[in-house]
């Protein structure tokens, strides 16, 4: 019976049953059952006042854990609630829902311009390959042509080339003045 005691009510109703329950299911019931079943009978009414009290600190328990997570934030947020997770919540999720919605969209779309300014940069790189490619080539077209556009060029070349009726003066040239009509 000390054993008992400690055992709290809603154990004792929920052993009482059973052993009605099986008393009733047997046919039969001993002394001591029954013995049992009154005495549990009246400490269930006894306790009766208790079990009224208990269910009501039950229910506010109850009700308590299921607001608990959802308990307004404090306004202080430690790094153990951040790292922690206990910010990222159903409420804080709800009631921070566009802000993520906007954050995300500007996500992607710094992240389309990066790749957009990407390429753009890289068309740039061979642009400017080809441009400096470009100029090196002009630049040596333009030297070479200097190179064979030399007086003394043009004559080895005359030289060299019998067949051409182009030979090197051997008189200096002179003026010839022609007059106004007007004088």
């Amino acid at each position: 019976m000390k054993e008992n005691s400690h055992i709290d009510p809603h154990k004792k109703k929920d052993q009482s049953l059973k052993k009605a329950m099986i008393g009733q299911s047997s046919g039969q019931s001993h002394p001591t059952e029954k013995a049992d079943a009154d005495k549990s009978s009246m400490d269930d009414h006894d306790t009766s006042r208790n079990d009224v009290d208990n269910e009501k600190t039950f229910k506010e328990a109850i009700a308590q854990e299921a607001t608990e997570y959802e308990a307004p934030h404090s306004s202080n947020f430690t790094l153990k609630k951040i790292l922690g997770g206990d910010i990222l919540n159903a409420r804080f999720i709800r009631n921070q829902m566009g802000l993520i919605v906007l954050i995300v969209a500007f996500i992607i779309v710094y992240i389309s311009n990066r790749y957009g300014i990407q390429k753009d940069l890289i068309e740039i790189s061979n642009l400017q390959t080809e441009l400096q490619n470009a100029k090196y080539q002009a630049l040596s077209s333009s030297s070479q042509l200097t190179e064979k556009s030399r007086e003394s060029q043009v004559l080895d070349l005359l030289k060299n080339n019998k067949d051409s009726a182009l030979h090197i003066a051997s008189q200096p040239p002179y003026i010839i003045n022609v007059p106004d009509k007007d004088e």
